[in-house]
């Protein structure tokens, strides 16, 4: 589980080669993802990483809910990360799936799972409309008794939102109505980014934990880190694309600048 009062919580994405089955996917078999992201996750562990989140990016274009092949073999790699490094905070996001990314999370015992995309409200993006999972994952997270945290963004950037709420009332939806543990929100640059926690934080109070979702680098790491409890960072580490490979060079680097480690 993730230890609220510890403060800041530094995390890294951890996107696996494409699975078995999807449109990028040439022939690699899962034993070769799961052996390339276990060495991801000894990186960022010797890197002094708090944990990673294992998304399931390079299986785009993907529709809202998951397909089985996608839930298996998330399931197979995270299963293989949390069982090598136990002490590491794991999060799931299987896009955009938050039922499937929760009842992964609850098989292997990952500390929280991430919603990325319409945990409420409605969004537009490439694949066509997303619509608020909050229902279902409260249902589900009651059918099978989890105790696993969810973590949801607010307004994700890279998508249109539909409905016209402010971040202040999409925040208060999140935590009031649709009950999230904790709130992923950033802007387009570091000084909207600490604006929008401002707003939110407002909103919410002090209780709820504040991670940034997006733009995390290492000239920004510190100021951001002044208002947020917590960051996960992955284009910054990877050169600037998602679909790279970790840099260990940058991911040292960053990790020493966001603890304060000279």
């Amino acid at each position: 589980m993730i230890n609220k009062d510890k403060k800041p919580l530094v995390l890294a994405m951890i996107q696996p080669e494409p699975c078995p089955g999807s449109y990028l996917n040439h022939g690699m078999k899962i034993k070769e993802i799961i052996d390339k992201s276990l060495g991801e996750a000894k990186m960022l562990y010797e890197c002094g990483f708090d944990g990673y989140i294992i998304q399931n990016r390079n299986d785009s274009p993907v529709k809202q809910f998951a397909q089985p092949q996608h839930i298996a073999y998330m399931t197979a790699l995270a299963k293989a990360l949390k069982d090598a490094y136990p002490s590491m905070i794991q999060g799931i996001l299987i896009n955009w799936d938050g039922v499937a990314s929760l009842a992964v999370a609850d098989a292997v015992g990952a500390d929280f799972v991430r919603v990325e995309h319409t945990f409420t409200g409605v969004e537009v993006g490439y694949a066509g409309i997303l619509e608020a999972q909050c229902v279902d994952i409260c249902d589900f997270r009651k059918k099978i008794d989890t105790a696993v945290p969810v973590y949801a963004d607010i307004q994700e950037i890279h998508y249109e939102q539909i409905g016209g709420k402010t971040v202040s009332e999409a925040a208060r939806d999140l935590v009031q109505n649709a009950f999230a543990d904790g709130i992923f929100v950033g802007g387009h640059n570091v000084e909207e980014s600490v604006e929008l926690c401002n707003i939110v934080r407002k909103k919410v109070g002090p209780d709820i934990p504040i991670l940034l979702s997006s733009g995390a680098t290492l000239d920004n790491i510190q100021e951001i880190l002044e208002v947020f409890d917590g960051v996960s960072v992955g284009t910054w580490i990877k050169d600037g694309n998602m679909r790279n490979p970790i840099n260990p060079d940058k991911a040292k680097a960053f990790c020493k600048k966001a603890k304060g480690i000279e």
